[in-house]
């Protein structure tokens, strides 16, 4: 049996999840690709998880695809494929209920995640590295990280719904830019950007994530932060006037959850939360 590609481990209700290929700077495979979405699914589905943080192995964060996978990309016929079939078999989608279409394809499904995801990027985050630090809610890097889009330089182009996320981060100018030279930028420049919330040492990296994790899991609400990021997501695709029509049926039922009645209690008795979910 194959050692695991993905490490999964739950503390204090934070699920870190491990891309673990470190002697390939955890390049993702079919196998990684499967196990990771596994373990998104797992934590997505455990109530003692409220928090998610994704990262990688010793110094990379990942490499992009495999070259091993990229080989096996280069060995088929086009002229005589089924188009179809090879989309599902390198591009699947994850069909969840409730979520809108683009949140449902693979290496876009973060955001159809009921629970916050924060990517610590510890090293190299280049190609479909790159892809995956795009989709999670808040990203932290170390001061050692790297940053590179590499499709160009590929022959290839902005894959996987890049095209609508990076602009949406850091703008159209520098979205291109990134894409047109494909350079490798570092985790200074990505803070200056806005591709990433927060630059810490290396050192620090897990012991900040972990400390901002704490604070969601302990003093806010997760039906909130599950309410407010399915909000977010969707209000890309909305106009202001559906996104308030939301918000304003959103919170007519807040109204009658235990979380708001956790929240007003918590503050007038001067006590920590103890919130649900509920």
């Amino acid at each position: 049996m194959s050692e695991p590609t993905v490490l999964y481990d739950v503390s204090d209700r934070i699920a870190t999840i491990t891309m673990n290929r470190p002697d390939r700077l955890n390049a993702v495979t079919s196998q990684l690709d499967a196990e990771l979405f596994e373990a998104f699914q797992r934590a997505d589905r455990d109530d003692d998880v409220r928090v998610i943080i994704l990262t990688g192995a010793d110094r990379g964060f990942c490499a992009g695809a495999d070259l091993e996978l990229l080989d096996q990309v280069q060995k088929i016929d086009f002229e005589t494929a089924n188009l179809d079939e090879l989309k599902q078999q390198f591009v699947p989608s994850h069909p969840k209920d409730g979520v809108a279409d683009g949140f449902q394809k693979t290496y876009c499904y973060f955001p159809a995640i009921d629970k916050p995801v924060i990517g610590a990027i510890n090293g190299a985050a280049v190609g479909l590295g790159f892809v995956f630090t795009l989709f999670c809610d808040v990203r932290i890097a170390a001061d050692t990280a790297k940053f590179g889009t590499a499709f160009a330089q590929r022959g290839l182009i902005a894959e996987h719904g890049i095209s609508w996320m990076l602009p949406r981060l850091v703008g159209i100018s520098n979205a291109l830019d990134l894409l047109y030279t494909a350079r490798i930028i570092d985790a200074a420049d990505a803070e200056r950007i806005g591709l990433v919330s927060r630059v810490v040492a290396a050192d620090n990296l897990m012991s900040t994530a972990r400390e901002y994790s704490g604070i969601l899991v302990n003093t806010t609400s997760p039906r909130s932060q599950r309410i407010m990021k399915r909000q977010v997501y969707a209000a890309l695709e909305q106009s202001l006037g559906e996104a308030v029509d939301i918000a304003n049926d959103e919170m007519l039922k807040s109204f009658t959850c235990a979380d708001f009645a956790e929240g007003l209690a918590h503050f007038v008795e001067k006590r920590p939360a103890r919130f649900t979910g509920r």
